[in-house]
């Protein structure tokens, strides 16, 4: 299967890890970026879960 035909978060983990190894940042510094970035989107995802539920809470 060609990337093209990749699901959407395949392509865009083989887009970090060519970044990451591109920027020879040692494993340590990487998966403590990696951390911030997925703690960041699970607040993301959490406040638009917030928001389907109650969506008239921010008006």
């Amino acid at each position: 299967m060609s990337l093209e035909k990749a699901a959407p978060e395949v392509q865009l983990a083989v887009d970090l890890i060519y970044l990451l190894e591109s920027n020879d940042l040692g494993p340590e510094v990487v998966l403590a970026a990696l951390e911030i970035v997925q703690n960041d989107y699970k607040a993301k995802l959490l406040l638009k879960k917030q928001q389907t539920i109650s969506p008239l809470s921010n008006v």
